[in-house]
């Protein structure tokens, strides 16, 4: 069995990447919006193709320490099989998407190639 990092509130500021397919385009839509909502949080667009390091459909969840605690066990408790992908926003973005990084539901390979030399 594969040993599953839990998620720590050790950094300031964070996104969380909500995966989805075609299929769940709108659950994955909800439940950006509801957070956005419920948390008075910033809400990226709805990607329907892969973006930057991210090798799914995406939306992104922009937040902040101050909301860690109460958005990512929400996040858990709603996703309803959807993947969502969290990491802190240092200056080191190869860190931040491995070293840093934690998964909500299946992890995916994401593209490190534009960090990696």
């Amino acid at each position: 069995m594969k040993d599953i990092q839990r998620p720590v509130n050790s950094h300031e500021n964070y996104h969380a990447h909500v995966y989805f397919e075609s299929e769940t385009l709108l659950q994955a839509t909800s439940l950006c919006e509801q957070a956005g909502e419920q948390f008075g949080l910033r809400i990226g667009r709805v990607h329907q193709r892969p973006v930057g390091p991210h090798p799914k459909w995406s939306c992104q969840i922009l937040f902040s320490s101050t909301h860690f605690e109460a958005l990512v066990p929400w996040l858990e408790l709603n996703r309803e099989g959807l993947t969502v992908f969290i990491h802190p926003l240092t200056e080191n973005d190869l860190e931040d998407h491995t070293t840093y990084a934690y998964w909500l539901g299946d992890s995916v390979v994401l593209d490190l190639s534009e960090w990696q030399g």
